[in-house]
């Protein structure tokens, strides 16, 4: 049998950590651990869409061009056709110069530094072939295009070169017209096989698709594609679902497009589908998190990284959600080792190879001070809580380093302990007694904060303490209320709280804290209380939870980018759990299904992933 030094080139060597730059699928001994460890890449893969900043004025019909993190929102219809103009920068939007004619239904083609926008609705025209070019500042009339027409398929990445097909006619008649923009002129080119108007376009003046809209005598969508080779238009796969009023615009080329929501057909309904387009067919995607028609994207964009904006979802919306495609990886859940003792309401410390848990209760047994430590293999039983209690907070860096905030047990506590790595100490309680703070503590030993909770008489608190290493300061409150909420911080100077209880009816809201004050920002897509949390102000992850409490728990993970929240892959149980490390490597630990359990997992982002080997 070959020996390990054989098959890759080097023997298991020892360190007092893990080496810096492992070979994949090396083994050493991690002195500190006492266990052998491995690396390997995570190549867990899917998209998904993430919600965006709105815009600053709602509207529907837009035109866009750009990339996810540079574009325009140019003109659109509010209660008539505006000439509005917006930018992205890729967090927020700021109104630019307008369009010189208010416009809606128009087509585009560029990027931010340099585009065009044509034809579409004008006042007291139903269709215009009118042509502006946009210089990075300003829009200037230019040549004008052959043939008026709306809700149209646009498609370009420069000012020089733009493709525009299909659409709607003065008479409303759909046609199959298609004109190319030379940077000059507008010429007109070979028909699509299939006239039609409120369809979906990707691509650009030489690679381009039209997808789903209405066509001659069918009320609602179809679910025909055309591919464009700059020269004639080839039928290609159909739809899945057939829809018009389609997101468009958004593609590289006849080979790689996404088609999102619309209206359905036969029956019209707002959809919140997303396909892909691999060249041949289309492939269903994780859903739009709201159903919209009438959107725009950005003309550069890909189906990679998307970003739509606008649109109608009844009534005109400011929505903005970013598409992050499939092949880009994403984080999945891995059922590790259990707790040695299954248990609810308990709270947790430290980082995925290095966790502390603590506390909780046993269903009928009663609370417990029970703490485990982790190694990034097996859980291991050390000495308990000097109070035994539930529901309170917990922070730390690591299994040797943690601290146990307040609680509930016979009553509510303000009393804290520290952990040295063998045992617990009491140090200085809190100013105020609060429980129902599960993690809702964060940061370190010697620099923490807890948020939110609840009093003596059930009532949700907003007030806040931060902890430097010897004493508990009140700071100023949270905007909500609420208990069951999660924190989420390095320290007691930038955090993250999210999700809380029902009584303030605000179970999805998110604050950032800035080490002063708490601010409002994008709210969690799925509203709910008891959620566990990891990770810093910028880079958080959320899972789990139950809305109301006592309802069905969560499986739900959301992924925090500094800006929005992301639905991203589900935990394998559903529960509510203690939570703790980074937003690329955490653990979910134990909690209630219900019953109470012990399971624990771990969460990881493709990249190399450290793993314990267990010898027992």
């Amino acid at each position: 049998m070959a020996e390990y030094k054989e098959i890759h080139g080097t023997k298991i060597r020892s360190y007092t950590t893990n080496p810096d730059n492992p070979i994949t699928g090396e083994v050493w001994y991690n002195e500190t651990d006492n266990v052998l460890k491995f690396q390997y890449p995570n190549t867990t893969t899917s998209g998904s869409w993430r919600t965006g900043n709105n815009l600053n004025t709602a509207r529907s019909i837009p035109g866009g061009l750009g990339i996810q993190t540079a574009s325009l929102a140019v003109a659109g219809y509010i209660s008539d056709n505006t000439a509005i103009v917006e930018q992205y920068d890729g967090t927020s939007w700021t109104e630019v110069n307008d369009l010189n004619t208010a416009t809606r239904g128009l087509g585009t083609s560029g990027t931010v530094s340099g585009g065009l926008a044509f034809f579409g609705n004008t006042p007291g025209s139903s269709t215009s072939n009118k042509n502006e070019e946009w210089n990075g500042t300003n829009w200037t009339e230019t040549t004008d295009g052959n043939t008026g027409r709306r809700y149209f398929g646009g498609v370009g990445v420069s000012a020089e070169a733009a493709l525009a097909f299909a659409g709607e006619s003065p008479t409303t008649t759909e046609i199959a017209l298609t004109e190319s923009w030379n940077g000059t002129n507008w010429t007109e080119v070979n028909d699509l096989n299939t006239a039609r108007g409120r369809l979906g376009s990707g691509g650009i003046e030489t690679s381009a698709l039209a997808f789903g809209g209405d066509t001659p005598g069918t009320p609602s969508g179809v679910t025909n594609t055309e591919s464009w080779n700059g020269t004639n238009w080839t039928e290609v796969g159909d739809l899945n679902t057939g829809r018009d009023n389609i997101g468009g615009s958004i593609g590289a080329s006849n080979t790689s497009a996404l088609a999102v929501g619309g209206n359905e057909s036969p029956t019209p309904t707002l959809s919140a589908k997303t396909e892909l387009y691999n060249g041949s067919t289309w492939s269903e995607q994780d859903d739009i998190n709201t159903a919209t028609q009438f959107y725009s994207g950005s003309t550069a964009g890909n189906a990679t990284l998307g970003i739509v904006f606008g649109g109608e979802t009844g009534s005109n919306t400011a929505a903005t959600e970013e598409w992050t495609g499939a092949g880009t990886p994403q984080g999945a859940w891995t059922t590790i080792n259990s707790l040695n003792n299954a248990r609810e309401g308990l709270a947790g410390a430290g980082i995925y190879t290095s966790a502390l848990v603590f506390g909780g209760e046993i269903p009928p047994t009663g609370l417990t001070g029970d703490t485990e430590s982790y190694n990034g293999s097996n859980w291991t039983e050390v000495n308990n809580l000097n109070t035994v209690r539930r529901t309170m907070g917990g922070a730390g860096a690591s299994n040797t380093s943690a601290l146990a905030i307040g609680g509930w047990g016979p009553s509510v506590y303000a009393n804290t302990e520290s952990w040295n790595g063998s045992s617990w100490t009491e140090v200085n309680d809190l100013n105020q007694v609060r429980a129902k703070i599960d993690n809702a503590g964060c940061g370190t030993q010697t620099s923490a904060l807890v948020a939110g909770g609840a009093n003596p008489t059930a009532t949700d608190l907003n007030n806040c303490e931060t902890w430097n290493g010897t004493n508990w300061t009140e700071v100023n409150d949270l905007n909500s209320a609420g208990y069951g909420l999660a924190v989420a911080g390095a320290n007691n100077t930038a955090a993250l709280a999210f999700g809380r209880d029902q009584n303030p009816g605000r179970p999805a809201a998110t604050e950032l804290w800035n080490g002063s004050n708490w601010t409002e920002v994008n709210d969690l897509n799925a509203a709910r209380s008891n959620i566990a949390a990891a990770g810093t102000s910028t880079a958080a992850i959320g899972f789990g939870g139950q809305n109301p409490p006592g309802t069905p728990r969560f499986t739900a993970t959301e992924d925090w980018n500094g800006i929005s929240w992301q639905e991203t892959a589900d935990m394998n149980t559903a529960r509510t759990s203690a939570g703790l490390g980074t937003s690329t490597n955490a653990l979910g630990v134990g909690g209630s299904v219900p019953p109470y359990t012990g399971v624990a997992e771990e969460w990881a982002v493709p990249g190399n992933i450290t793993k314990s080997i267990d010898t027992d």
